[in-house]
């Protein structure tokens, strides 16, 4: 037994919702990336390279992870010994005109003090903002976290 054949359905124009693009000229919405330009043609080469961005402060949490792992030091060491020689000349100049000599373990032991001071400092600045309801450090609680450690010495 055979059906009958179905009528033909009508399509009929029906309002869709906008899905957020740009329905027309001037409309706003999102600019589109790589489809057509003015003339309708495509682009021709490789789609363009997209960066990666990531929320604001993910990238910080990260790298606050990162060096809290390792026992690196943070400053590079030929700078940081440049600077100490530099600093030793000016306070004590020397009047044979030869510079000192310096231990290794001296510099190193050096730059672990002035890293760990560093990052107590800023561990107190940090601090003095979040007191004042803010997130980021700035000068003023540099100096006031200095003007507080004045009273027990330099920690």
């Amino acid at each position: 037994m055979e059906m009958p054949p179905k009528a033909a359905e009508v399509r009929r124009n029906k309002a869709r919702p906008s899905r957020g693009g740009a329905s027309g000229r001037g409309r706003g919405g999102r600019a589109s990336i790589g489809g057509r330009d003015s003339t309708g043609v495509g682009m021709p080469g490789p789609a363009p390279k997209t960066t990666r961005r990531h929320k604001p402060g993910s990238v910080a949490l990260r790298e606050i992870r990162k060096y809290q792992k390792t026992t690196d030091l943070l400053l590079l060491r030929t700078p940081f010994q440049r600077l100490v020689r530099e600093i030793a000349t000016n306070q004590f100049p020397q009047d044979s005109g030869e510079p000192f000599l310096w231990q290794s373990t001296a510099l190193q032991a050096l730059q672990e003090a002035t890293e760990a001071f560093l990052v107590a400092l800023f561990h107190d600045t940090n601090l003095c903002a979040i007191h004042a309801k803010r997130v980021t450090i700035q000068q003023k609680d540099i100096q006031l976290a200095r003007r507080l450690r004045a009273g027990w010495g330099p920690v």
